[in-house]
């Protein structure tokens, strides 16, 4: 199954850092592919075969097997919770980690 001409367009118009962004995304639980969706204009199908096009073989299956295990963590209608934050409980607003050495 080969990606179609005006999807390669699309992911060569995006920087490393923003594939390398999208790739960290896929794997936090925390990122639905709504939030996804609405940075990066991917549908949920356009970002497993940017996955695909990105990871290696295994390393992808490792992730879309994730991914189909807990769907409902990537799915905001279907998962329990609203994540409100995207910073560590123990961080504090200047950044510096409190309790860690």
């Amino acid at each position: 199954m080969g990606i179609s001409k005006a999807l390669k367009e699309k992911f060569s118009g995006f920087s490393e850092d923003d594939r390398s962004r999208l790739v960290r995304m896929g794997w936090e639980d925390r990122t639905t592919f709504d939030v996804i969706e609405a940075q990066f204009g991917l549908s949920p199908n356009e970002f497993v075969q940017f996955m695909r096009s990105v990871l290696a073989e295994d390393v992808f299956n490792r992730w879309r097997r994730r991914v189909s295990q807990q769907g409902h963590l990537k799915n905001e209608k279907t998962r329990g919770f609203k994540v409100t934050r995207f910073k560590c409980s123990r961080q504090s607003i200047d950044g510096i980690t409190k309790g860690w050495k």
